[in-house]
């Protein structure tokens, strides 16, 4: 199986809500479509929300993997 390969990465360790979305989306805006970001937020307020806004702002989700207390995604800027 191919691993993902992310062309940047977001350490939002430690960023509340809606900050870690605000930082994200101005990531995302950066960079060109169809290239992946991965993001590491914490657990809790962050993965309840963070996904669900990139979503409905027309990315996609490649990937979601919780270590430890925190989470990985991979997003594929729409």
């Amino acid at each position: 199986m191919n691993e993902i390969k992310p062309g940047s990465v977001l350490d939002l360790r430690g960023v509340a809500c809606p900050n870690n979305f605000v930082r994200a989306k101005l990531k995302l805006e950066e960079m060109r479509s169809d290239e992946i970001l991965e993001i590491i937020i914490d657990d809790g307020e962050p993965i309840k929300n963070v996904p669900r806004s990139i979503k409905e702002d027309g990315h996609q989700i490649l990937k979601a993997e919780k270590i430890d207390n925190r989470w990985r995604l991979l997003i594929k800027k729409g």
